[in-house]
């Protein structure tokens, strides 16, 4: 008697991708883009966070590309909540311009990678795999300065967080603007702010500038 092997010589399902952007072109571009590989499909798309959220907790996407900029939410606040829904997908930003206040404050969140819009349809599905792995990836160009900063970074105990609402302050940011920038509450700002001080050997925000500047971190 001949047993037949369950699903030999059946293809595998493709990878299955939500597009969130409030372009019609990025959304068909994205599409178009994802044909280079057969093995991904574009299932749904989204204009705003809050279609975002719910369509990934209906069609459970493998992946989600995801505007860095949408009308309606913060990315880190729809980040969160596609976390919440789907805590399978993986994340990837999508933006058109290398914005590393917001690219920071997503990765924060939980995103699994940044790419920039202008990335080509190979690169765009090289850099999808490697996310499908457990890879984080982000586009070089967005911080062509990473290495030398994250070694200063690690010099001087700071955190992520610490450092990038640091790095608002000497902007000339407010507590409540860099609260605004980052989707972080106002005292959680402060406390970061005042862990950052300490660790800086610091008074205040303006030696914490001086010295962060004088390590190479700002």
């Amino acid at each position: 008697m001949h047993t037949a092997r369950l699903g030999a010589g059946t293809m595998p399902s493709p990878v299955t991708v939500l597009v969130v952007d409030d372009h019609p072109v990025v959304r068909d571009g994205v599409s178009l883009l994802l044909r280079y590989d057969p093995a991904m499909t574009v299932v749904g798309s989204a204009e705003t966070g809050r279609s975002a959220i719910l369509r990934a907790g209906v069609l459970k996407p493998a992946l989600i590309l995801l505007d860095l900029r949408l009308p309606d939410m913060l990315a880190p606040e729809v980040i969160a909540e596609l976390r919440r829904v789907h805590p399978a997908g993986r994340i990837v930003v999508f933006t058109a311009h290398g914005d590393h206040q917001g690219v920071r404050a997503a990765l924060d969140s939980g995103a699994h990678g940044c790419l920039l819009k202008d990335v080509a349809g190979t690169d765009l599905v090289a850099a999808l795999r490697q996310v499908l792995k457990g890879d984080r990836v982000v586009d070089p160009r967005i911080f062509p300065d990473d290495g030398h900063r994250s070694d200063a970074l690690a010099r001087s105990g700071l955190t992520r967080r610490e450092y990038e609402v640091l790095r608002l302050a000497a902007q000339g940011q407010t507590n409540p603007e860099i609260a605004e920038s980052t989707g972080l509450a106002r005292n959680t700002v402060k406390t970061y702010l005042q862990s950052a001080l300490h660790k800086l050997g610091a008074r205040n925000r303006v030696e914490a500038i001086g010295k962060a500047s004088e390590a190479g971190l700002l």
